[in-house]
């Protein structure tokens, strides 16, 4: 019973480390007020200043000054949330990254990241003004804003995180202007609803902080996570602030007897050394609950004793000090300098029996290796300028944009966005661990936890994954479903006269690059078998819809498909219909709309119900200004509904109006939703064309909620003059309660500039909320 209450003593006496924490995030919370009421902006600007010049080898900070200045101006009548001027919030986006130490062009793209989406200034002018590559910074972060995160809405998401994925192949710096963006905004969150904490929270710990530490950026990535299970968890979170929070005076005492014996050792040891005590941050600690099946009060390593050297000598030196002074635990000491992290994280851990048996973890790097740890990809910065002026790319930098790379192989690898969903969502799984292992030659390989020999096979090449037939680990034959052990010796031995990999081993494969390269085998050695299967289907789905597939696969008409799905041959087409990548009914309806517009037919509007109720798959162009593809039929009036407005974007339908052609609803138009049976005949399915241009502009209609004040108007009419939107006409009236109620009419070109609108005044003082009218 003794042992227990000494193990339990050093749980309460390492969870007072955590009081520190506690601290931290409560002033952390009210800091977000204060700077909201005390901090200028030009306060915060001498800090950044401040903070660059600390690093940066220039003393020309002209550029920054310039871009603090014109977005100031820009931003001027902006408020956010929380009542604070808006140019607060790019000031504390270029804050953090100079705390990443980031070069000027950055700063300036972080200063200016919000100005062309919100505000008058557009792209050509930051060009003009602050030359191509600011500009493309900005462009990059304008474009991953508008990132749509729904777990209902997997297509719209896959193709929003495509794009950020290029926008960041393009430049990494892009997403670091993002990460710092999102840091900030995590942090004033508070002023949000609850429902859009929640929504931002999971995308945060979902996408965000998993890219934070795919980069090693581990000072973002930390903070991250601990805002996101805020929010998510909030029990979860402030059940952990208060049972840390617990006698915070013995814990220091605890830590700092620690940290004063390790410095004296190293200074017997005659070794130069920075000793401190670290606390481990919220999420690390739920994490290990989870992972573990752990109540708080069993885990004890709640806190770390961290020991920067300043050569990797100097690190195993201190090691050995370390293990004399201290009883280590079996099992629990890793070399991650010998073996680093995917992300090359940097870093020898043991933990260790100290005095009264209470059981601690000492941390020790060198001073390069934290760095690294902290900042990542940024900590040697490829666009940091040389002596010469040039800007090197380091292997460490190159070793973690590998994983960049291999997205890219992805995205151009898959058709299907839920498969590329899934890959992604595994590859950033949030509680994946690592093993490493060892080829016959020595070289070190790291891999996903629960790997098998065939995730080995195929992270050496895919030629050697594709002819493996069996595995040696460590000198003995295994099965393939074998787990990898760290410090694995994995031999795979491999024959010519292998059939390729069986499609079980799906089933059996870990690692996200063996599952693609499995099914780019599949894909690619299967072509013929798919060619076959995907031609069989395209006519059999043309005959139970009455048409014969001859008169649709002329090569004018295949063209068409060949230019809109991006195959260079009918047979990949096919190809791609056989193994899964295209649908039949996607391709015929192609098909069948490239018809059409070689046949022409001119119908009345009883044979356009006809054809809708005969051929209601087909699908068929209505040229015409309305940019409208409606299915069954060509060249018939089109008109939109005043009850609803449609716009680009917005999912539609058609209602066949006698005498009146076509008229185009929102599909969650109330008079749609309500008609009668006889009338829902008379529907027929409508899309916008994917080539529409947004340069017509189309009439929307809004209600405002609001508290009634005064000045209300104007801050709502100032984001439309902004915007230069033209309002149609605008109706307001308050209630006895004094809640106002603002109708507006006015002309967008597509529903994503509805949107951005939208939120813009969702972010006005007073306001409640914002909906768009519908029917």
């Amino acid at each position: 019973m003794a042992e227990v209450n000494t193990v339990t003593d050093a749980l309460d006496q390492a969870s007072q480390i955590e009081a520190e924490k506690l601290a931290s995030v409560k002033k952390a919370d009210a800091a977000v007020k204060t700077m909201s009421d005390f901090t200028s902006p030009e306060v915060l600007y001498q800090e950044l200043i401040s903070s660059v010049r600390k690093y940066h080898p220039s003393t020309d900070i002209s550029m920054i000054e310039k871009a603090y200045k014109v977005a100031s101006e820009a931003h001027k009548d902006q408020k956010r949330k929380s009542g604070e001027p808006y140019i607060i919030h790019p000031l504390c986006v270029a804050i953090i990254l100079a705390d990443l130490e980031l070069d000027k062009e950055t700063i300036v793209a972080g200063l200016l990241h919000d100005a062309v989406e919100d505000t008058w200034m557009t792209y050509e002018e930051v060009e003009k003004e602050f030359g191509g590559e600011v500009a493309l910074l900005v462009d990059g972060v304008t474009k991953i804003g508008q990132l749509s995160y729904s777990s209902d809405k997997v297509e719209m998401q896959a193709e929003s995180l495509r794009k950020m994925f290029l926008a960041m192949a393009k430049d990494i710096r892009v997403i670091m202007i993002k990460l710092a963006d999102r840091l900030h905004n995590m942090r004033t969150l508070q002023y949000m609803t609850p429902a859009k904490q929640q929504e931002k929270a999971r995308e945060t710990m979902d996408i965000y902080a998993p890219i934070a530490q795919r980069l090693g950026i581990s000072k973002i990535k930390v903070e991250l996570d601990d805002l996101s299970l805020k929010y998510l968890k909030p029990e979860v979170y402030y059940d952990l602030v208060e049972k840390v929070a617990l006698r915070k005076s013995v814990r220091e005492e605890f830590v700092g007897k620690i940290v004063n014996q390790v410095k004296q050792h190293m200074v017997d040891a005659n070794i130069k050394a920075q000793v401190d005590g670290r606390v481990k941050h919220f999420f690390s600690i739920y994490k290990k609950m989870v992972n573990q099946h752990k109540t708080i009060d069993q885990i004890y390593d709640l806190f770390a004793v961290r020991i920067l050297v300043d050569t990797v000598k100097d690190c195993y030196a201190a090691l050995g000090v370390i293990h004399e002074m201290y009883k280590p635990i079996p099992g629990r000491f890793k070399d991650y300098i010998a073996m680093p992290k995917p992300n090359m994280y940097q870093s020898l851990h043991t933990t260790l029996i100290g005095p009264n048996g209470q059981p601690f973890e000492i941390q020790i790097r060198t001073f390069e290796m934290h760095k690294t740890a902290e900042y990542g990809i940024a900590a040697h910065w490829k666009y940091k300028e040389s002596a010469d002026g040039k800007k090197p790319v380091g292997k460490s930098e190159e070793e973690k944009l590998n994983w960049l790379r291999q997205i890219l192989e992805w995205q151009r690898d898959m058709s299907d966005n839920k498969e590329f969903m899934s890959l992604l969502k595994n590859d950033l799984d949030l509680f994946a661990d690592s093993v490493y292992c060892f080829t016959p030659q020595g070289d070190v390989k790291t891999l996903p936890n629960g790997s098998t020999p065939i995730d080995f096979a195929y992270s050496v090449h895919s030629a050697v994954g594709n002819k493996m037939v069996g595995a040696r680990v460590n000198g003995k034959l295994v099965p393939i479903e074998y787990r990898i052990q760290n410090g694995d010796r994995i031999e795979i031995i491999t024959s010519q006269n292998s059939q390729g990999p069986s499609r079980d081993w799906l089933n059996v494969v870990k690692s996200t690059q063996a599952k693609n390269k499995i099914n780019q085998w599949f894909k690619k050695e299967l072509k013929e078998d798919n060619i076959l299967k995907g031609k069989d289907m395209l006519t059999q789905y043309a005959k139970s819809k009455g048409f014969k597939i001859g008169n649709y696969t002329k090569p004018q008409y295949l063209e068409a498909v060949l230019r809109k799905y991006g195959f260079r041959d009918w047979d990949s087409v096919l190809a791609a219909i056989g193994h899964g990548g295209l649908k039949e009914g996607q391709v015929f309806n192609k098909l069948a709309e490239a018809y059409d517009k070689e046949n022409k037919k001119n119908l009345t509007d009883e044979q356009v119900l006809e054809a809708a109720q005969e051929a209601p798959e087909r699908i068929h162009v209505a040229k015409g200004k309305s940019g409208i593809v409606v299915k069954g039929i060509h060249d018939v009036a089109v008109r939109f509904s005043k009850c609803c407005n449609p716009i680009p974007g917005d999912e539609i339908v058609g209602f066949v109006t006698r005498g009146r052609g076509i008229t185009i609803h929102r599909t969650d138009c109330v008079n749609v939703m309500n008609m009668s049976e006889m009338d829902r005949s008379r529907l027929i399915e409508a899309e916008w064309q994917q080539d529409n241009r947004v340069s017509e502009q189309y009439m929307a209609e809004i209600n405002v909620y609001a508290n009634n004040r005064t000045g209300l108007l104007v801050d709502i009419s100032k984001i439309f003059t902004e915007r230069k939107i033209d309002v149609r006409s605008i109706n307001s009236r308050t209630n006895k309660q004094e809640k106002a109620t603002i109708s507006m009419n006015f002309n967008v070109s597509s529903k994503e500039e509805l949107n951005s609108l939208i939120e813009k005044i969702r972010q006005i003082d007073s306001v409640i909320d914002v909906e768009r009218t519908t029917g």
